[in-house]
């Protein structure tokens, strides 16, 4: 009996997973195209950029997938032949399948802003954490003292963490290098009214009083109107600052507009009950539009969902609807502190850190053994820099 050919496009949470529950099922012959050989662990990437290990947040997909039967292929999916069911890559190769899943993830989005671009740093992904560091590391030497400003924009999730992440960080860079004791400030700029404008009022109070305490400053309310290589304009005032880092904004992938895809909301994707854009064309995670996409929960979720449901047909099943699940927010905010937000719920303070610990542990398992799984969440507690004198010290 011939097997039935999944190319699964995207090695982030859905893409990964989804390929995982199949991998054990012999009707179905698997490939994953991904372009990047690891998963990045988007939840843990601002402790990487903060002194952290880059294992914390960045998983090795042959190490994913070993002992599995699926082919993986590092390569950047360009375009789509609905007719004769192929997906061509950068590079010019194709490759056929009978079910397509598209979990390509999103882009950054500078919504037009001049300078953004050019002067800001990011940290999406591990190459642009390694560049953030090197800037901190680099600019603290150079001028033998902090920045004016460390300027994080976006209020979201990563901003957040990262601005509670960053000032010990840089107390532990300047205290390495015999550095002067000076204050550093940290701003974070947010266009809503509030912070985190998508979780509850009582959340966002919480986590603006824990920052504060930390010393950060917040500017809300507040749009970014440009920026050059000394400083950033807001709210048509300059803030001097050589570290801006954006947060603020993504956009759904661009392969989704390129190939004509019916477009919903926000960009995202529009899907049927069973996340199916066309017949045989399903897109999870991030590029579809459902409710809570954009979480790493519900890309999860949104993998193993569509594994099952392609189960289901392999037996002469009909599919089940997809159906809407609320994740948990577990959201970290300077050392030792985390806000959590289950339904009614919430826990501030070390319980929350303690949650979080615990849905990192959770979260590492969906993707590997129980084994390495301990190993990759273990991580988090050591430290690894390319600089040598903080190399040195941390040891």
């Amino acid at each position: 009996m011939s097997k039935t050919k999944v190319l699964v496009v995207g090695g982030g949470f859905a893409g990964v997973k989804a390929a995982l529950e199949l991998s054990d099922d012999d009707r179905f012959a698997v490939t994953l195209i991904s372009d990047d050989s690891d998963l990045r662990y988007y939840p843990t990437l601002y402790h990487s950029a903060t002194g952290g290990k880059r294992s914390n947040s960045s998983i090795p997909l042959k190490t994913i997938f070993e002992g599995k039967p699926v082919e993986v292929i590092q390569a950047s999916a360009k375009t789509l032949d609905r007719k004769s069911k192929t997906i061509t890559a950068v590079n010019g190769q194709s490759y056929s399948y009978d079910t397509l899943i598209l979990a390509l993830g999103v882009v950054t989005n500078y919504f037009g802003i001049k300078g953004l671009d050019e002067y800001s740093y990011s940290i999406k992904t591990q190459a642009e954490a390694e560049r953030f560091k090197k800037h901190l590391h680099q600019q603290l030497q150079d001028d033998n003292r902090p920045d004016l400003h460390y300027v994080i924009v976006g209020a979201g999730p990563t901003g957040i963490e990262l601005a509670g992440a960053l000032p010990a960080y840089l107390r532990c860079i300047m205290q390495n290098h015999g550095l002067p004791h000076r204050a550093i400030h940290i701003d974070l700029v947010e266009a809503a009214p509030r912070l985190l404008p998508r979780l509850p009022k009582d959340t966002s109070r919480r986590v603006k009083r824990q920052l504060t305490k930390l010393g950060i400053r917040l500017y809300l309310n507040s749009t970014v109107e440009g920026q050059t290589a000394d400083e950033l304009m807001v709210g048509g005032k300059p803030i001097r600052s050589h570290t801006v880092v954006w947060t603020a904004g993504v956009t759904n992938n661009p392969f989704f507009k390129d190939n004509d895809f019916a477009l919903a909301g926000r960009g995202k994707v529009a899907t049927d009950v069973y996340l199916q854009a066309e017949p045989d064309v399903f897109v999870l995670g991030d590029n579809a539009n459902t409710p809570y996409s954009g979480m790493a929960q519900t890309a999860l979720l949104d993998g193993k969902y569509i594994a099952k449901n392609l189960r289901r047909r392999a037996s002469g099943k009909d599919f089940k609807s997809y159906k809407v699940k609320k994740p948990i927010t577990v959201l970290p905010a300077g050392p030792k502190w985390a806000a959590v937000v289950w339904g009614k719920l919430r826990l501030y303070g070390w319980l929350g850190w303690f949650m979080r610990e615990a849905a990192d542990m959770k979260g590492f398992h969906d993707l590997e053994p129980w084994n390495e799984a301990a190993k990759q969440w273990y991580s988090e507690f050591t430290s690894e820099d390319s600089c040598e004198t903080c190399a040195a010290t941390s040891h």
